[in-house]
């Protein structure tokens, strides 16, 4: 059985510990220091800076000014300029973007073993921690290495997760609209990435159907992709994916769409067994390394789903059929991945190009010239490659 680690402080001149999550895989902190309304901003941002964590035992709304102000401390430090090179620029951003990650992750607050917070004016959580976490344990379930003074049915998460927890479970009752679905919203599970950019989905709705007969969806996530195939007209697809929180996110979508009858949603790593006429994917769209669990649905390290994906298309294709490949070229415009060596990628693969799909971003990063990446982003064409066998390819089954 594994157990969850254990963090340890002192409190009352008494050692305590319990139980420490983190959803984003941030390690236990070292050293524990209580923290109240009494503690100054200037005084909580030089410990997380020294890897000191504080534990809140305050007011729950003064925790959330105190992370602000921190967060402040942070964003007003002089911003060197850019180097020219954009990949530099790149790795420099995401290094910044882990060091505010990492501080401001030092403010702790404690679930009790319903996932309540015993703060002064905490909202309840239990919903969102339940979600996001799995029901709570039974009664008597003890976590290993609680030292003496210990409550095994405490843990200690990080106060800008749990606010996360929050937001992404607000989202999730209220959905995010889907254009190519009519107006209809899908409602994305904590974890689970959500279409806000609907752009890609806008793509697999305006594209060409080569079948009404069977898709498959690679890697389906909310089930979006699925979703949209049903609604035009595709009788069966099967959506894979291998995660536990993408797999009931698309199940939930697929039903409340009233699609579940047409969609298949299972385990896989990538294909399910046998050939499609239609086979769409929807990589992550950054060769990069994530740097938490939650970022594999942005970051693809070594193009492991996209080559996956393109080295197994001609396996799982009908020798008539179409493989979308849904990709942005941000990467290409990082210096993160050459577009030749996609081009190469394809003919290594056994593919052809049949066509192309181009679509521009409509988010608002893709226009704000204070981004370090700004001139990436606003070159940046999202684009679905109709993919078929080039000649003799397709293997027997």
């Amino acid at each position: 059985m594994n157990h969850p680690p254990v963090v340890e402080w002192t409190e009352a001149d008494q050692p305590r510990s319990a139980r420490w999550r983190s959803e984003n895989g941030a390690p236990p902190p070292r050293r524990i220091v209580l923290a109240d309304d009494r503690t100054k901003a200037d005084d909580a941002y030089r410990l997380a800076c020294e890897g000191t964590a504080l534990l809140w035992r305050g007011d729950f709304h003064n925790a959330r000014q105190l992370l602000t102000a921190m967060a402040r401390r942070i964003d007003r430090r002089p911003r060197k300029t850019p180097p020219a090179d954009v990949t530099q620029a790149f790795h420099l951003h995401r290094a910044a973007q882990n060091h505010r990650a990492r501080i401001l992750g030092m403010l702790l607050v404690p679930l009790d073993a319903t996932f309540a917070v015993p703060l002064h004016r905490a909202p309840d959580v239990r919903e969102a921690c339940t979600r996001a976490y799995g029901p709570v344990e039974p009664a008597g379930a003890e976590a290993s290495g609680t030292t003496e003074g210990g409550d095994p049915t405490t843990t200690l998460v990080s106060l800008r997760e749990l606010l996360a927890l929050i937001g992404a479970n607000e989202w999730r009752k209220k959905g995010v609209e889907i254009p190519a679905l009519g107006g209809d919203r899908i409602h994305p599970h904590y974890g689970v990435f959500s279409p806000a950019r609907g752009e890609y989905v806008d793509l697999v709705a305006e594209a060409p159907l080569p079948t009404e007969e069977l898709a498959f969806d690679i890697g389906t996530g909310t089930g979006v992709l699925a979703s949209v195939l049903a609604r035009r007209g595709v009788r069966r697809i099967v959506a894979t994916d291998q995660d536990p929180r993408a797999l009931a996110c698309a199940r939930e979508n697929t039903e409340r769409l009233g699609v579940a009858g047409q969609v298949e949603v299972t385990e896989a790593d990538l294909f399910p067994a046998g050939r499609a006429p239609l086979v769409v994917c929807n990589p992550p769209w950054v060769p990069a390394k994530p740097t938490s669990p939650v970022e594999y649905a942005v970051y693809d390290p070594g193009n492991r789903m996209l080559h996956g994906f393109l080295n197994g298309l001609a396996d799982h294709l009908t020798p008539d059929g179409e493989g979308w490949l849904i990709l942005s070229d941000l990467a290409e415009h990082l210096g993160l991945r050459p577009h030749a060596d996609l081009l190469d990628a394809f003919t290594k693969a056994g593919l052809t190009v049949l066509g192309r799909l181009d679509v521009t971003p409509r988010h608002p990063r893709a226009r704000d010239t204070s981004d370090p990446l700004h001139v990436a982003r606003a070159a940046e064409i999202t684009s679905l490659w109709r993919l078929g066998l080039a000649d003799g390819t397709a293997s027997a089954s």
